[in-house]
Parts: C-alpha cells; structure tokens; sequence
C-alpha cells in the first residue's frame, strides 16, 4: 500500500512540475524584429507547404503552379 501512495505522490509531483513550468513560460509575444520576420518566414513557408503536401497534391494529382518542389 506505501509503494501506491508514493507512486502517486511522484505521479503527482511530476503534474505540478509541469504545471508550474508552463505557467511561468507565458504566452508573450515577440518583440524584436528579428523574431517577427522569423515568424513570418514561418508563416509564408507553412502556408506554400499546405498549398504543396495538401490531400489533392499528395494523391497522384499533377502539380500545381504553387508547387515548390518542382520534380
């Protein structure tokens, strides 16, 4: 009965762990421009990969005009 409640003692140290480590990262935004034209880069870049890898492009069909990874 011990090793149960220290299994869960542990199991549950681990959850506030967690808990406490993400509530002290936050949610702020960037605010150098550095990191906003990362951000951006990212966005045009996940934006042409949907257009590219999408569910009509990766089933045989032929490639688009917004195909960025020419064969």
């Amino acid at each position: 009965m011990v090793t149960l409640y220290v299994f869960l003692g542990l199991l549950a140290g681990a959850a506030v762990l967690l808990i406490v480590t993400l509530a002290r990262r936050g949610n702020s935004r960037t605010e150098n421009a550095e990191g906003l034209l990362i951000e951006q880069q990212s966005r045009v870049r996940a934006r042409s990969d949907r257009t590219s890898f999408g569910t009509f492009g990766a089933h045989n069909a032929p490639p688009t005009m917004t195909d960025q990874h020419r064969r």
